[in-house]
């Protein structure tokens, strides 16, 4: 009885490593509206791991270091394909509350979507047991998927 509590307290307080993320196609502006969302104590290390230190101090979306530090960040660890050509995203807007980070991207798409590729790399480098939930929306097709470690791109045919 004793080890069953012991485990079960154990994973009450075990850290849960995981992100979420949306893609939201805008067709009348043929690009992808991105949220993501992920703890900012883990953004820091996994910006440090990638060669960039960032400060509690003065970190805003309001301040262009900081804006640049995400679209580098963010354009080298979640990559989105449309028809085989890799997009580059830029922030709109970004909220840091509660140990949160909130980021909303966007990524100029073109026309005739028949390829979505996303390949995620958020904290994989840093935690084995990274789960980054992601859904994506395309007109009428919703799905939503989970991208590990083991397994960082998802691949649709919206033909």
């Amino acid at each position: 009885m004793f080890k069953i509590l012991f485990f079960s307290i154990w994973f009450l307080f075990h850290p849960v490593h995981v992100t979420f993320t949306s893609i939201d196609y805008v067709p009348d502006m043929n690009s992808f509206k991105v949220f993501i969302r992920m703890y900012f104590d883990d953004f820091q290390r996994d910006c440090k791991l990638n060669g960039v230190e960032i400060q509690d101090t003065g970190f805003s979306a309001d301040n262009a270091s900081s804006k640049t530090v995400i679209e580098r960040y963010l354009n080298e660890v979640m990559m989105i394909s449309a028809n085989t050509k890799q997009l580059s995203g830029k922030l709109l807007d970004m909220n840091l509350a509660d140990n949160e980070i909130s980021m909303n991207m966007e990524y100029s798409a073109g026309k005739k979507l028949k390829v979505l590729t996303v390949k995620n790399l958020i904290l994989t480098g840093l935690y084995s047991d990274q789960s980054n939930m992601i859904i994506v929306k395309i007109n009428d097709f919703e799905e939503g998927f989970k991208l590990t470690s083991d397994k960082m791109e998802q691949t649709f045919n919206l033909k």
